[in-house]
C-alpha cells in the first residue's frame, strides 16, 4: 500500500518537464527554475515530486535529484525519479516511478532500500493487474490533451475500470485540470499526477505558485467524495 495514505485525502503528484517549464531559459537557469518549482511544490504540500527528465545524463540527473531531495527534507513531499532506479538510490530519493515497459516492480523491490516507494505507469486494466509490487499506479491518458485530443484516452469509465482492478492507489494523468477534477474523483482515483496543471503562462519560466490550485483541487475531490448518493462510474 501507499505508505500513510489517507483514503480521504487525494494524492497530488507534480511531474517535472524542464522544456515546458523553461522554454527560453539557459541550461543554468532551467536548473534553478526547477529548484524554484520544487520549493513551491513542497510549500503547497504536494505529496510526490516526480523528476521525469529522461534525456539528462546520469551524473547530472543524480545531482538534480539530490538537490530536490534536500529541498524536500523534513517535509511530507517525497521525491521520485522517473524510471532510473540507480539514480533514485544514489540521490537518496524516496522512490522510483517505473514506465509501463520498464523493469517489473518486483525486481526493483529486490534491490531498493527498505521503505522505498515504487510506482508504475499503466494504460489498461491488464497492465494494472500485472503491476506486481508497485505501491501506486499512474493511469493515463485520462482525458484529452493538446497532444492527445481524442485517441487513446481512458475517460471516466476507463479510469474507473483500472481503479477497480488495482489493489493500490491509482492516480490519473493526462488532461487533469480543475474542470476535470470532479471526474477524476468520481472514477474512484486516489489523486492525480500532472505537468501542465502546475505551470502558468509566464515566459520564459512558467513556474507557478501551486498552493491555491492544489487547495482547490483537493476541495473539489472532497466535494465529490462527500456527495450523498453519488454513483461510481461503471467499470463495464
Amino acid at each position: 500500500m501507499f505508505p500513510e495514505h489517507d483514503a480521504g485525502r487525494p494524492i497530488v503528484c507534480l511531474v517535472t518537464d524542464r522544456r515546458r517549464l523553461c522554454a527560453g531559459c539557459s541550461r543554468t537557469q532551467v536548473v534553478e527554475c526547477m529548484m524554484e518549482q520544487a520549493r513551491g511544490a513542497v510549500a503547497a504540500g504536494v505529496d510526490l515530486l516526480q523528476i521525469r527528465e529522461a534525456d539528462v545524463e546520469a551524473a547530472a540527473l543524480t545531482a538534480l535529484a539530490a538537490r530536490m531531495v534536500e529541498i524536500a527534507r523534513g517535509s511530507a513531499t517525497r521525491v521520485l525519479v522517473n524510471d532510473r532506479l540507480d539514480v533514485a538510490i544514489a540521490a537518496g530519493a524516496a522512490g522510483v516511478h517505473l514506465r509501463a515497459d520498464s523493469m517489473p516492480a518486483d525486481a526493483a523491490r529486490r534491490v531498493a532500500p527498505r521503505g522505498f516507494l515504487i510506482g508504475r505507469s499503466v494504460h489498461s486494466v491488464e497492465e494494472a493487474v500485472a503491476a506486481g509490487a508497485a505501491d501506486y499506479l499512474i493511469a493515463g491518458t485520462a482525458f484529452p490533451t493538446v497532444s492527445k485530443p481524442d485517441a487513446g484516452c481512458l475517460g471516466e469509465s476507463g479510469l474507473a475500470a483500472i481503479v477497480s482492478a488495482a489493489h493500490v492507489p491509482v492516480l490519473a494523468i493526462g488532461g487533469v485540470t480543475l474542470d476535470t477534477m470532479a471526474r477524476v474523483a468520481a472514477a474512484g482515483a486516489a489523486g492525480f499526477a500532472a505537468i501542465g496543471f502546475f505551470l502558468d503562462d509566464g515566459t520564459p519560466c512558467r513556474s507557478a505558485s501551486p498552493g491555491p490550485r492544489v487547495a482547490t483541487a483537493r476541495a473539489r475531490f472532497d466535494t465529490v467524495k462527500r456527495l450523498p448518493n453519488i454513483s461510481r462510474v461503471s467499470a463495464g
